[in-house]
């Protein structure tokens, strides 16, 4: 009887629940669950306790790819599929699978009516129930399997052992579909710089997994009439276009800062190099987090990190693998900012009118991910000051922060010589990266002013002009 009771009052609990909320509170459940599981002697060796599992369960979940242990020597074959599953989890959409736990745990949620109303995951970077998570889910599987064979074939062969390679291929297809940049080795994918199929297949997975779910299947549905763009929906060529013009952008600039910079790791490579080298780091800065060039303040210039940070923060695409603030909200700043300097009172995209609601959610995100930023180098300058962590840089505290709330898992060599204060911001920075900033600020507000929801909408107020 109390267990019974028990269950009902968790049920009623969950009930009064949003879709927000419900998230939250769920990716705080799985966070925990894989803790346990990766601090088990099944899955991981004495080195990793529970402190160094919460950190990796979080950068795992959260497709993040920041890690204090060595995850190829750390955790065990067992230990290293539960995190590629924790890494699918992450990736497909951890909004999505809390969403249909939500309608499978809590009977008479109204979930359908909740949606109805607005509440959808899309408003929070994915999209979709039902057949729309079976496309993307079948999607990945088939991708992340195509990639793991060009690995196995023609990527990895200087591995010997057959099993081996066969869970590397596969291990580094879903970590870089997922955008996660999590490897079995500790340099990353140095090793494999001059390896052409390597790169080309992680590179592949990374833009496939960082440009969503709706541009895949907007291009699919209208691929016989490619070569019309007019097919395409706005969102999708808006896209495609911030996508290209943010790779150049991040390859041609790297080339340009690392190549001005004498004496650092650029001076070393040939001019094919330095190019596969910037175009690999330029994709993989877009939150995936692998790197073929060691990543420090000795190795790259201090132009180079900002425009990495620059990239990082920009992030991938709405309903993607990755995170960041999205391209589509950088092209909807971009737009204002040109309506406002031609005096223009709407913003026009593609001889399309933009939604006031869409301009005010793009400001939103970017400041709120912004302020977001800066409170946790704050916290992190501010522990250093007091003689709790290692003496960093505040470029160097800053490039973890914005890698760790953008889901990327660039290092420079900080995470680990962190104390817990220290990877402890990092940890909430990259859960709140992965849900969103919106997403978690509607959640504690519903929460903190659940009555007044209801009547906040039938409110209007005057209208009074402010000078800026």
């Amino acid at each position: 009887m109390p267990f019974a009771k028990a269950v009902n009052r968790t049920q009623s609990w969950y009930r009064r629940l949003t879709v927000p909320q419900f998230t939250v509170v769920t990716g705080f459940l799985m966070i925990i669950i894989g803790t346990v599981i990766l601090s088990t002697p099944i899955c991981s060796n004495q080195t990793v306790g529970l402190w160094e599992a919460l950190f990796t369960a979080t950068s795992a979940l959260t497709v993040t790819g920041l890690t204090i242990i060595d995850v190829g020597q750390d955790l065990t074959l067992f230990g290293q599929i539960v995190l590629a599953t924790m890494l699918l989890i992450g990736g497909l959409g951890l909004m999505a699978i809390t969403t249909f736990l939500q309608g499978f745990v809590v009977s008479g949620t109204e979930l359908r009516c909740r949606l109805d109303r607005g509440k959808t995951l899309d408003e929070f970077g994915v999209g979709g129930v039902g057949r729309t998570f079976q496309g993307i889910a079948c999607t990945a599987a088939v991708l992340i399997l195509f990639g793991a064979v060009i690995l196995y074939y023609f990527g990895f062969n200087d591995i010997a052992n057959n099993g081996e390679r066969i869970w590397a291929s596969l291990f580094h297809s879903i970590s870089a579909y997922n955008n996660a940049g999590f490897g079995l080795w500790s340099e990353s994918m140095q090793s494999y710089r001059a390896n052409g199929v390597v790169n080309i297949v992680i590179i592949s997975l990374i833009i496939l997994g960082g440009l969503g779910w709706r541009v895949a299947s907007d291009i699919w549905s209208n691929r016989k009439y490619l070569n019309r763009r007019r097919y395409l929906s706005l969102h999708t060529r808006l896209v495609l276009r911030t996508t290209l013009a943010l790779l150049l952008l991040g390859t041609i600039g790297l080339m340009i800062t690392e190549s001005l910079a004498y004496g650092n790791f650029f001076s070393s490579l040939s001019w094919s190099e330095r190019l596969m080298t910037a175009f690999f780091e330029s994709v993989s800065s877009r939150t995936a987090g692998f790197t073929n060039m060691p990543l420090s303040v000795q190795s790259i210039s201090d132009s180079g990190l900002l425009l990495l940070m620059a990239l990082m923060f920009i992030g991938a695409s709405p309903g993607g693998t990755g995170g960041g603030i999205k391209t589509t909200t950088l092209a909807a700043l971009m737009a204002a900012t040109r309506s406002t300097l031609r005096g223009q009172e709407d913003v026009v995209i593609r001889n399309r009118q933009i939604s006031d609601k869409v301009v005010l959610k793009a400001v939103g995100i970017t400041v709120g991910s912004l302020l977001f930023v800066l409170l946790m180098a704050l916290l992190l300058s501010a522990s250093s000051n007091l003689g709790g962590e290692e003496p960093f840089s505040f470029l160097e505290m800053l490039f973890t922060c914005i890698s760790a709330f953008a889901t990327v898992g660039f290092d420079v060599g900080v995470t680990q010589q962190l104390g817990h204060f220290g990877q402890s911001v990092l940890i909430v920075g990259m859960f709140v990266g992965r849900l969103g900033i919106l997403l978690l600020l509607s959640a504690i507000w519903e929460s903190l002013n659940r009555d007044r929801l209801q009547y906040q909408n039938r409110i209007g107020y005057p209208r009074e002009d402010l000078y800026v």
